[in-house]
């Protein structure tokens, strides 16, 4: 793996219009070993996640979001797959704990290195609006659409704004499709990196 490769998929071009990472994060998934591959997977997540923090902040000033939380998170929320390199191709949890323990040995804080852990347990019912946000993020990165996830949003942004729970859906539900139809040239930007470095 060549330095270029590397900052290419941080923060290189992207025929997609891709946010880079800052560079602080780019350089600690390099420190963490993450592959070019899985690099690229959090810039696409990560420039969503900015996405629909930004729809969220600017429709629900009453909701108090972590911006920088999320955004980090979005960023670092799949780093363990650096120890578990199957998982960028196939199925898998081991890397969410193996994530946390990365971050956390690398000096991030324990409020920001959760979001390794609790990217892939968002039913939990103490979830904070951050962890769904970088969760439903990671999902509609690719256009996938999970309707409890997209549920328990829902109830937060009924529960902010006053306004009807379907109202909301609406809303959300709109965001989410025009976010999604960029998902065949995230993942081709992501899939034009190599998996291992």
């Amino acid at each position: 793996m060549t330095i270029d490769t590397l900052r290419g998929a941080a923060s290189g071009p992207a025929h997609c219009s891709l946010r880079p990472l800052p560079d602080q994060i780019a350089g600690l998934l390099a420190e963490l070993g993450a592959s070019p591959r899985l690099v690229a997977h959090p810039r696409a997540v990560h420039d969503v996640a900015h996405q629909l923090v930004e729809w969220v902040q600017e429709r629900y000033p009453a909701l108090a979001v972590d911006d920088e939380a999320a955004l980090f998170g979005a960023a670092t929320h799949d780093v363990g797959k650096a120890v578990h390199v199957a998982e960028l191709s196939g199925p898998g949890s081991a890397h969410e704990e193996a994530g946390r323990a990365l971050l956390l040995g690398g000096g991030v804080s324990p409020e920001l290195a959760r979001f390794a852990a609790t990217h892939g347990s968002w039913a939990r019912s103490d979830a904070a609006v951050e962890d769904l946000l970088v969760s439903l993020a990671d999902k509609i990165w690719k256009n996938k659409r999970v309707p409890e996830l997209e549920d328990l949003v829902v109830a937060r942004l009924a529960a902010a704004s006053g306004r009807p729970r379907w109202e909301e859906f609406v809303a959300l539900d709109d965001v989410l499709s025009r976010l999604g139809d960029g998902a065949e040239e995230r993942l081709a930007f992501q899939g034009s990196f190599p998996i291992r470095g």
